[in-house]
């Protein structure tokens, strides 16, 4: 495959050449590191131990005497989250240059892939090296979209802050973080007022965004997960009446917004006008839509597949590979087939299939790896667990698409069902759902069991996904056919199901915005997690 071109020249439409030109330093670096990804990795090296400075973690590790990339390699192991806990659980409490010279600003909470948060920190660098890729990936999407500047950005995130460490951080989600960190102009284009993201009920916040978000000539959407855009149309019709009173009286007490705290609203009242009322409640007849912008890869791929089908012409642009370690690869192209990585920001590398360790510069097209990053926040050869494939080029940089968790998949007998392949299996399958998950059932012969909400039947959607997972997975196929595994179980899930448990999940802090669909349960305790009072 040639390699793909950034396409970020001077020329262009009189928004892009204006926001080019407030950031062409950042862009002279960017281009030219995506020429050279070694020095750039070299560059950020020195950065990270310069800005260490007297930090225990480096001083430890004796850091200090790193001048080279093999130094480093050498001075620090790679660790899982596991093993880095106990340093991020002292700056949690309040310690100073536990991991950094720098201030920690605060701590990012995620959604956690099992269930339990992590808290993350945050420094004003790593802030910054965030900021710079969200920058450059938006300068891609305005050149592409001028009709942009003329509306508003409908944008979904969560709380910035709603918890406070044991040592006074404040803990809170990275998109509110980086909603409150925009300039002022350009929170001025956000369609839904900051203060919607402090109404503590989800479905409340949802009815406020959707009353704020009609009313307004939104042109672009914008949050990670693609099933919460699907969840929020379907409650846009399922809440047309109420919508409709609220929109015609300039007023937000309607529905779910009963339940919105006095306080809260009472801030809201200033942003709330009549608006005209739809007549069709289509996303795409709402709304003049130019761009909706969401993870399309992975196990978010099922659900980006359905999105894309609702909207229709509508672009749906890949946000990259993000999360709330950092910005680690971006696209400058909806039609680019993966993300180039950020090697300005963050220093990134790859273990192989082999268990061989790899820089950007030495990774193939075809290559599938897992990612392990250093960051200006404090994560030294952090082990994210994310597996990505290499698809192609851009200059020199490898362009990456996100698989999935690595290490996260169903095995019984060796077959090792990934989160991706059962969503490629759904996606294979004429039907209306509206989510699903699958575990496995042990016993003399163990076997997989599929839950979902929708409506089709479920003997016939029991054959299609065992038949759609041997195309897949050839170990399945095995050991089906030899009968290690017994016949794949479907059970039926109770109408609203996986909106509750989104809800459970955000009441107990989760990142509404950000919260990952559970597409896999790997113990029992994540099955009951997600099923609730719903037995298999």
């Amino acid at each position: 495959m040639p390699s793909t071109i950034p396409e970020l020249g001077p020329r262009g439409h009189l928004n892009y050449r204006l926001l080019r030109f407030a950031l062409r330093p950042l862009v002279r670096q960017f281009l030219s590191d995506l020429e050279d990804p070694k020095k750039a990795t070299e560059r950020q090296i020195k950065r990270l131990i310069l800005a260490g400075g007297d930090a225990e973690f480096l001083t430890e590790h004796g850091a200090r005497k790193v001048e080279s990339l093999s130094d480093f390699r050498a001075a620090i192991p790679v660790r899982t989250h596991t093993a880095f806990k106990p340093w991020l659980d002292r700056v949690a409490l309040g310690e100073r240059k536990v991991l950094v010279g720098e201030r920690t600003q605060m701590l990012l909470e995620t959604s956690g892939t099992t269930g339990t948060p992590k808290h993350l920190p945050v420094t004003k660098t790593w802030a910054d090296h965030v900021q710079q890729a969200q920058r450059l990936w938006t300068l891609g999407l305005v050149r592409d979209h001028p009709e942009l500047s003329k509306g508003k950005a409908l944008t979904m995130a969560s709380k910035a802050v709603h918890h406070i460490s044991p040592g006074g951080l404040s803990i809170g989600s990275n998109t509110g973080r980086i909603r409150d960190a925009q300039p002022g102009w350009l929170r001025r284009r956000y369609a839904v007022p900051a203060e919607v993201m402090n109404i503590a009920d989800p479905a409340a916040r949802q009815y406020a965004v959707l009353r704020f978000g009609i009313a307004a000539d939104v042109r672009s959407i914008t949050t990670a997960n693609p099933s919460l855009l699907l969840l929020m149309f379907r409650r846009m019709n399922l809440w047309r009446e109420a919508l409709s009173e609220d929109l015609a009286n300039g007023t937000l007490c309607h529905g779910p917004a009963r339940h919105i705290d006095p306080t809260v609203l009472a801030k809201l009242q200033r942003h709330l006008r009549p608006a005209t009322v739809p007549t069709d409640w289509a996303p795409t007849s709402i709304w003049d839509l130019s761009s909706v912008n969401c993870w399309t890869g992975g196990p978010a791929a099922f659900f980006a597949d359905k999105l894309k089908v609702l909207l229709g012409d509508v672009p749906v642009r890949e946000l990259g590979v993000t999360a709330s370690e950092g910005s680690f690869a971006f696209p400058l192209s909806a039609d680019w087939p993966g993300s180039v990585l950020w090697v300005g920001g963050h220093v990134m590398e790859f273990i192989d299939a082999q268990g061989k360790l790899k820089w950007a510069w030495e990774l193939q097209q075809g290559d599938r790896v897992r990612l392990i990053v250093s960051t200006a926040a404090g994560l030294y050869r952090y082990d994210m667990e994310d597996e990505l494939e290499v698809v192609g080029h851009c200059l020199n940089t490898p362009l990456v698409r996100f698989i999935g968790k690595s290490g996260r998949y169903l095995n019984t007998v060796g077959e090792r069902v990934t989160a991706a392949q059962v969503s490629q299996a759904m996606m294979a399958i004429e039907g209306d759902f509206m989510g699903f998950s699958m575990g496995v059932v042990m016993g003399d012969t163990p076997s997989y069991t599929l839950v979902f909400e929708g409506k089709t039947d479920e003997t016939t959607l029991a054959f299609r996904v065992d038949a759609a997972l041997a195309r897949l997975n050839v170990e399945y196929a095995s050991k089906r056919s030899s009968g290690r595994l017994a016949p794949l179980s479907v059970r039926r899930l109770k109408a609203g199901h996986y909106s509750r448990y989104r809800e459970r999940r955000v009441s107990a802090g989760a990142p509404d915005s950000q919260l990952k669909d559970p597409i896999l349960a790997l113990d029992d305790t994540e099955w009951r997690r997600i099923i609730g009072d719903e037995v298999r």
